[in-house]
């Protein structure tokens, strides 16, 4: 079978050919009919994450259909938890908890071995591409709107920097509940496709009035985002009193200082989030289903250009998944 790993001998992505998978017991074998990227698929393309193994097949999304394994999962089509070892707790991660895609074997290949608790069936409204691309994106988003941002109708959220896999999942996951929900990006198309879907109004936060654009709108309840940085004491400045700021991610590192005094009196919460348990991986495919959300997809690639499409993210100027189609 082929997939994408990183050269022991190049140190660089390359699609290589690799052994099909022997399965262990209690393992399904799951012929994938195309994946997603993730953003941590470019940094570990850049040497920019940690625990980075060579020959790894990378890829933390997919769809495909069961055709070794149990009888009761064979023939069916199914979603990849991404989860590994996430542990018993549904506050936070265990210690030796991991992705799928490094270092375990990911879905950037034409099959993948896989334990059958890890598997769900894909929503039948989805196609095969939309599933693979609702996995790592769409856990991310429902455990920080949900689980941490306390996110219920009439309540006024932010999603920042929408574009990416997890903030657009975001933001339509809010919107479905009910909430009124406001976006951040520097880019005018950005903005237009997430009103498109259903957000109140967008803000430019390349304007220099941004930040006093979005605070006429009375405040917001929760803020989620995923850049960090200086934009966190612009974020104190919107949040309502008592409201909350979930973060999934530092893309634009750490904040060089923190207005305390805005924190304390405004009785906000700053929340860290990353992930979500199996149990609120379960609970967002019944979301999804529930509500028929269809994850927003970029642009699809072969898997011969898959490297190619790892390589495009450097950029950021997708908006939703970037899938990888498997050749038939």
């Amino acid at each position: 079978m082929q997939g994408i790993i990183l050269s022991n001998e190049t140190n660089a992505l390359t699609l290589a050919e690799l052994p099909k998978p022997t399965l262990k017991p209690g393992q399904c074998l799951v012929k994938l009919s195309a994946a997603a990227l993730n953003r941590r698929d470019y940094w570990i393309s850049v040497g920019k994450y940690p625990g980075i193994q060579p020959e790894v097949v990378l890829g933390s999304d997919g769809c495909g259909v069961v055709v070794d394994g149990p009888d009761t999962w064979k023939g069916k089509t199914v979603l990849i938890n991404p989860n590994v070892n996430w542990g018993a707790s549904e506050q936070h991660q265990s210690s030796d908890y991991s992705v799928l895609g490094m270092p375990t074997q990911g879905t950037l290949a034409e099959y993948i071995a896989v334990d059958e608790d890890r598997l769900m069936q894909k929503p039948v409204h989805l196609s095969d591409e939309e599933g693979a691309a609702l996995p790592l994106a769409g856990l991310t988003a429902f455990r920080a709107t949900f689980v941490k941002a306390k996110v219920t109708a009439g309540k006024k959220v932010l999603v920042t920097g929408v574009g990416g896999g997890v903030s657009q999942m975001a933001a339509v996951m809010a919107i479905a509940a009910g909430a009124e929900v406001y976006v951040t990006s520097s880019s005018e198309d950005k903005l237009n496709k997430a009103r498109k879907l259903g957000a109140t109004a967008g803000f430019n936060y390349q304007g220099a009035e941004w930040v006093k654009e979005a605070k006429s709108v009375g405040g917001f309840d929760a803020i989620v985002d995923s850049a960090g940085g200086n934009a966190l004491n612009d974020y104190l400045k919107l949040i309502k009193p008592g409201g909350k700021i979930v973060h999934y991610g530092s893309t634009t590192g750490k904040p060089q200082e923190l207005d305390l005094f805005r924190l304390f009196w405004s009785q906000a919460s700053i929340i860290g989030s990353t992930m979500g348990s199996d149990r609120e991986f379960e609970q967002m495919v019944a979301f999804v289903e529930e509500h028929q959300i269809r994850p927003a997809i970029d642009g699809v690639y072969a898997l011969s250009s898959g490297v190619e499409a790892i390589e495009r993210m450097a950029d950021s100027s997708q908006f939703g998944k970037t899938v990888i189609r498997m050749e038939a």
